[in-house]
C-alpha cells in the first residue's frame, strides 16, 4: 500500500484561510476525499474554508493558482484520474501534477496534493477515506499543506 511509512502529522491551522479545490468526476471517490479534507481542517482548527469545484482534474492547477493569488493561505487540490485504454491518463496526470507543483512554487502558497492517479476505481475507493478504505488522501493533503505552511512561516 502506498501509505506505508507515512508520518503522523499534527497540524495547527488556526487563523488560516484555506481553499479546497475539488474535481467533479467520480462522485463517490470525491465525496470521500472532500469529507476527509473537511475532517482534517476541523481537527486543525481551520474555520475559514471555501470549497471550489473544478470541472475535472486537468483544471485543478488553474483554479488552485487563482485561489493562491486570491489570498488563501493554503490550497488543497483533490481529484481522481483513473487509467483507461488510451494515453489520456498519462497526459492529464502529468499536466495536473506538474501544474499543481508549479502553482506552489510560483506563488509560495502550499498546495496539498490530493490527486489520485489510479489504475482502477477500486484503488481510488481504497484511498478515498470512505468506510472500509485503507487510506484517507483528503486528510493527508490537508496535513501536508498545513504542515508546509508551518515550516514556511518559521523560515520567514
Amino acid at each position: 500500500m502506498s501509505g506505508h511509512g507515512a508520518p503522523t502529522l499534527t497540524v495547527d491551522g488556526r487563523g488560516a484561510r484555506v481553499a479546497v479545490v475539488a474535481s467533479s468526476w467520480h462522485t463517490e471517490v470525491m465525496d470521500g476525499l472532500i469529507a476527509g479534507a473537511r475532517n482534517a481542517l476541523d481537527d486543525a482548527g481551520v474555520t475559514d474554508v471555501e470549497l471550489v469545484r473544478a470541472p475535472g482534474s486537468f483544471e485543478l492547477p488553474l483554479i488552485a493558482q487563482a485561489c493562491a493569488r486570491a489570498g488563501f493561505d493554503a490550497v488543497i487540490a483533490l481529484g481522481v484520474i483513473i487509467r483507461g485504454g488510451t494515453p489520456h491518463f498519462e497526459y492529464v496526470s502529468a499536466a495536473a501534477t506538474d501544474g499543481l507543483a508549479r502553482v506552489a512554487l510560483d506563488t509560495g502558497v502550499p498546495v496539498g496534493f490530493g490527486l489520485l492517479t489510479c489504475d482502477t476505481e477500486e484503488q481510488a475507493l481504497d484511498r478515498a477515506g470512505l468506510p472500509g478504505s485503507a487510506e484517507d488522501k483528503g486528510r493527508e493533503a490537508v496535513e501536508a499543506a498545513l504542515g508546509t505552511r508551518t515550516v514556511l512561516s518559521g523560515l520567514r
